[in-house]
């Protein structure tokens, strides 16, 4: 592709805006009179016809307007919204919803998908704080029927594990807090690996949650990300490119069936991403056909080396980018703050 002039910048910028916010196909005479330009409807039609030969743009039909292809979206994502920025007062809101709630990393996890999807209207996926290496924090034992016991395991960084165990024989709740307070002193701070050379003298119930909490430090190990966090489904179901369309309810289905999501998070952000930094997957990449009439905006937040999670949105590639890039980066730098006062408390 040859290196677009700055009046072809220009127009493509305003051809996208403009589909944006109109969800039809824009036209040469329609962009004279709507933004009031200092050229002809030919010259502008020409320059249109340019943009289109050159793959930025389509055209539909012979008698319509143009609309962004993929390399258009991309462009203009890439060298026209880069500096955008959340409004002060959007920023000041936003922070105040978070404030009752810094302490409950379930709770702000699910604010934030609640925050991200109202503010872009398009579906959100928030994972929580994942530890790129599990370490120990505290250690609940709660009892319930009979022999069977719920153990809530908080790893460094916020992330919980629940899991209901069965244990060889009914303990009291005196003994299981006990038990709990021993464990928690003991580990607090360690590692998988730290656990495996692990050599303390310890009880019959005390060896059996070890193990149980060894094999849980495990498999949080081996996962790619915490839990996922949706929301704001509907809202992509409404725009006007999906109505009676299979194809907003394909891209939905990736964000419900993990080993696809977590393929395109390790694909994207998991990988080589700096925390705060905002990546855009436009029509798939070619990597994800359920994708091809979407965009997905991603960013990790966290402390690298601790814990991290991923946040972002999809839609429409008719979506907002300049705002929706400033929402996630703006949540990705205020989850990190979350992040890093709950690992440090």
């Amino acid at each position: 592709m040859n290196e677009l002039t700055e009046r072809q910048r220009f127009l493509l910028s305003l051809v996208i805006h403009e589909y944006i916010r109109t969800a039809t196909p824009v036209g040469s005479k329609h962009m004279v009179e709507q933004y009031n330009l200092d050229m002809s409807s030919a010259t502008v039609r020409n320059e249109l016809a340019e943009l289109t030969e050159q793959g930025y743009l389509r055209q539909p039909h012979l008698s319509a307007g143009r609309v962004p292809t993929e390399d258009g979206y991309r462009l203009f994502v890439g060298s026209i919204v880069r500096e955008s920025e959340l409004p002060d007062s959007t920023r000041r809101t936003i922070s105040h919803q978070f404030y009752q709630m810094r302490q409950d990393v379930e709770q702000w996890t699910r604010l934030a998908a609640s925050v991200l999807a109202h503010q872009s209207r398009a579906a959100s996926l928030v994972t929580a704080p994942h530890p790129d290496e599990a370490h120990f924090k505290h250690l609940e034992l709660i009892a319930s029927r009979g022999r069977q016991v719920l153990m809530v395991l908080v790893l460094m960084g916020g992330e919980i594990l629940q899991r209901f165990i069965t244990l060889a024989e009914p303990v009291s709740q005196q003994d299981l807090s006990a038990t709990a307070a021993r464990l928690s002193a003991l580990l607090e701070g360690k590692s998988i690996q730290a656990l495996e050379s692990f050599n303390v003298s310890l009880n019959a119930l005390e060896k059996d949650i070890f193990t149980i909490v060894s094999d849980e430090m495990k498999q949080a190990d081996s996962m790619v990300s915490g839990e996922v966090v949706l929301d704001g489904f509907t809202n992509v179901l409404a725009e006007p490119e999906f109505a009676g369309s299979e194809d907003a309810r394909r891209a939905l289905r990736v964000l419900e069936e993990k080993p696809l999501l977590h393929d395109i998070l390790s694909r994207t952000v998991l990988h080589g991403s700096s925390v705060g930094g905002v990546q855009v997957l436009i029509g798939g990449e070619g990597f994800y056909d359920a994708l091809s009439q979407c965009s997905i905006v991603l960013a990790r937040y966290g402390t690298p080396g601790l814990a991290t999670g991923t946040l972002g949105v999809l839609g429409p590639m008719r979506m907002s980018y300049g705002h929706t890039i400033s929402v996630v980066r703006f949540l990705s730098g205020l989850l990190s703050e979350l992040v890093a006062d709950t690992i440090t408390e």
